[in-house]
């Protein structure tokens, strides 16, 4: 049974990105996935304050609730992560959390002294991302966010599902086919897992 880390980054509670990473996880659980989620919101996270304590031991020195995210972002095998777009990147509980996995960055590459670029191949993550606009290139600044924070942690990214013009909060009850291709992603992660 796979692993997953289901970490949702939007500030809405019941919004369009939270409803469709809820399909995505109903999908992985489906599919024989064990699920924890993690609301990002409800974190008591400080930005990353670049004091370096974490050149010890790869460990962040901040005592907040990072510590426990960071044993779970190590540890799943899967990781589904959610994020409205603010300003053509991920909402800044989604990069606070990105920010603060420097200490992984300065484990992987300054401690263990790994190759740049380095991943494991099992290790695999579906990123979902709405924003209301339909900007042409709405997507690029989280696309390459996700990139780096995705080699920080040593894996690749599965799958993206990107959606636009879902501004206000029940926009994606009208979307039921994006509705079932957030499940049907959800239950292939879990399959490709396996």
């Amino acid at each position: 049974m796979p692993r997953i880390l289901a970490i949702y980054g939007s500030p809405r509670r019941k919004g369009n990105t939270a409803r469709l990473m809820a399909q995505a996880v109903a999908g992985a659980r489906e599919a024989g996935a064990e699920i924890e989620e993690v609301i990002l919101r409800d974190l008591k996270m400080s930005p990353c304050l670049e004091i370096y304590g974490c050149k010890k031991n790869g460990r962040c020195a901040i005592k907040d609730d990072f510590q426990d995210l960071y044993d779970k972002l190590t540890s799943c095998q899967g990781l589904i992560l959610a994020s409205p777009i603010f300003f053509y990147t991920v909402s800044a509980h989604t990069k606070i959390m990105m920010d603060r996995c420097q200490s992984l960055w300065v484990k992987k590459y300054w401690i263990d002294q790994r190759p740049f670029g380095q991943l494991d191949p099992s290790k695999k993550a579906l990123f979902i991302c709405v924003g209301a606009t339909k900007g042409k290139k709405l997507f690029d600044g989280a696309l390459l966010t996700m990139k780096y924070f995705l080699d920080t942690i040593d894996m690749a990214l599965w799958k993206s599902l990107l959606y636009r013009g879902l501004d206000f909060e029940d926009d994606v009850e009208k979307e039921p086919a994006s509705l079932k291709e957030a499940r049907q992603a959800g239950a292939d992660l879990a399959r490709e897992l396996n």
